[in-house]
């Protein structure tokens, strides 16, 4: 396990809570992180993203004006976003079965329940950096493999193939230009 260089790292926390932010704030400057900038609800978490280019942006899923699994979706559409591989941590109280599947379908990257322990942060953030997932397109989801681990030797019936289960992305190979 490598040491995170968080001194890198720039983030995005956009909630609508400020208490929510300033915990959040606190724990990203105790590893390290000097860059972080916050949002209050969905549309002014996409300016950030677009205006300052952060490498992780965590976001609430309950938020004005549009919400965090928006935000996702508006992040994850490459013609509308310059940013559409960019990891999404949703942090959220709203931890039902129904939340997760939403979060995950949208696009992000990781789950992660308040309240938030210093631990949890971390490792999901680590995992991010330390186990970047491939980016997967079909027709109507393009986001982070939602398949965490990969069994070369599974040969049924969900087994990927062809255009219509969708192709892996590599991000150094996509216009993102309209």
């Amino acid at each position: 396990m490598a040491k995170i260089a968080f001194d890198e790292l720039r983030f995005v926390v956009a909630d609508d809570n400020a208490h929510m932010r300033r915990i959040v704030r606190t724990l990203l400057r105790a590893f390290g992180s000097r860059e972080i900038y916050e949002s209050e609800d969905g549309a002014s978490g996409l300016e950030a993203v677009e205006a300052y280019s952060p490498d992780i942006l965590i976001s609430d899923i309950k938020m004005p004006i549009f919400d965090g699994i928006e935000l996702t979706r508006m992040i994850r559409n490459p013609d509308g976003c310059k940013h559409p591989f960019l990891p999404i941590i949703i942090l959220t109280a709203y931890s039902e079965k129904k939340h997760v599947i939403a979060a995950r379908d949208a696009g992000a990257t990781e789950f992660l329940c308040k309240p938030v322990s210093a631990m949890s942060l971390y490792r999901r953030i680590q995992n991010i950096v330390e186990n970047p997932r491939d980016f997967i397109q079909t027709k109507s989801y393009f986001g982070p493999d939602r398949r965490r681990y990969v069994n070369p030797n599974y040969s049924g019936v969900e087994r990927r193939s062809g255009d219509e289960a969708g192709h892996l992305v590599d991000p150094n190979q996509v216009s993102l230009e309209a």
